[in-house]
């Protein structure tokens, strides 16, 4: 086991909801200096509000495409952490930019890690490999060609390439499937905020929050800040080349989920209403097996979905009153 004290660490996209969060405990567990490299696209400064003032974060702003970058920034890191990307939404939208960012940008971070001789990388995948998964809860070794989006197809390439860059020269890594990522210091700015977030808008608004579908879709939900942990325990493990599926384990319905979100908000009074089902993404249920994570790295999700969401809701009231 090795530890992040002491060490150099890029964090790419380390100021959006995931990265910022990771960029807080590694500040807290001695690294010696972080490297956040974000195009504040997704990001936001204020994210970092929190662990700026331990001195040892650098901000960069710039972009994984720019491979001059990438690699000036890497130069004598211990440890990467390759958390950006774009959102599902936006990749089936502009599949070019998707294939930039996705595809070459993290070709970009591969390379400069193993030229710097970055001792590993932690990446971060999705359960979108999957697609629509024929077996639950789902295991790692579940296949990657029932999914028909092209997010999904870019992450199932990257750990193609992680696989062999470890192969070619010895880059060690591994790569996290994140299941449904909730949680405060989501985007609420962009273009392509989250399902929770438009909710929670209407909700506030005294209109109920609008399920696409029957609602008996499901999803299985973990907190940014488990996500973060589960971040920190690959980098200290000893282990290379390979892959773990990081979930709450928990199957929950996007009726549940609207139902908990109403009781968090204190809006108990509003029903659920229903539109058409949305046709980027037909994955209509997710439930990720989590025993080789448990076992292997030593995680386990702590924050469940009540406490999840009360803290979401409690940041994101914050948020909006902070902008007014």
């Amino acid at each position: 086991m090795s530890s992040v004290r002491g060490k150099k660490i890029l964090v790419t996209g380390g100021a959006g909801t995931i990265g910022s969060n990771l960029v807080d405990l590694l500040a807290e567990g001695g690294a010696r200096e972080i490297v956040v490299l974000d195009n504040f696209v997704r990001g936001r400064r204020a994210n970092l509000a929190q662990a700026l003032p331990s001195g040892v974060v650098e901000v960069v702003e710039g972009d994984i495409r720019d491979a001059a970058t990438v690699r000036k920034v890497t130069e004598g890191a211990d440890l990467v952490f390759h958390l950006a990307a774009i959102r599902i939404t936006q990749c089936a939208e502009e599949p070019r930019l998707a294939n930039e960012v996705l595809v070459d940008g993290t070709f970009n971070v591969l390379e400069a890690a193993a030229e710097a001789g970055v001792a590993k990388v932690i990446a971060s995948s999705s359960a979108s490999v999957y697609g629509m998964a024929e077996t639950f809860p789902t295991t790692e070794r579940h296949h990657p060609y029932n999914n028909d989006t092209f997010y999904g197809a870019a992450k199932a390439f990257n750990e193609g390439m992680l696989r062999s860059f470890h192969a070619m020269y010895g880059l060690d890594y591994v790569a996290l499937r994140y299941f449904n990522v909730y949680g405060p210091r989501m985007d609420i700015h962009g273009l392509y905020t989250e399902v929770l977030i438009r909710w929670m808008e209407r909700i506030e608004a005294g209109e109920p929050p609008l399920i696409l579908g029957d609602g008996t879709q499901t999803m299985d939900f973990v907190d940014v800040r488990d996500i973060a942990r589960a971040n920190v325990l690959a980098a200290e493990s000893d282990l290379t080349d390979e892959v773990f599926n990081i979930a709450g384990g928990t199957e929950t319905s996007l009726k549940e989920l609207a139902e908990g979100l109403l009781e968090a908000m204190g809006a108990t009074g509003l029903e659920p209403v229903h539109g058409p089902a949305r046709s980027v993404n037909s994955v209509v249920r997710r439930l990720a097996d989590t025993s080789q994570a448990t076992e292997r790295l030593g995680f386990t999700a702590q924050i469940d979905l009540r406490t999840g969401l009360r803290d979401l809701v409690e940041w994101w009231r914050a948020e909006r009153e902070a902008a007014q």
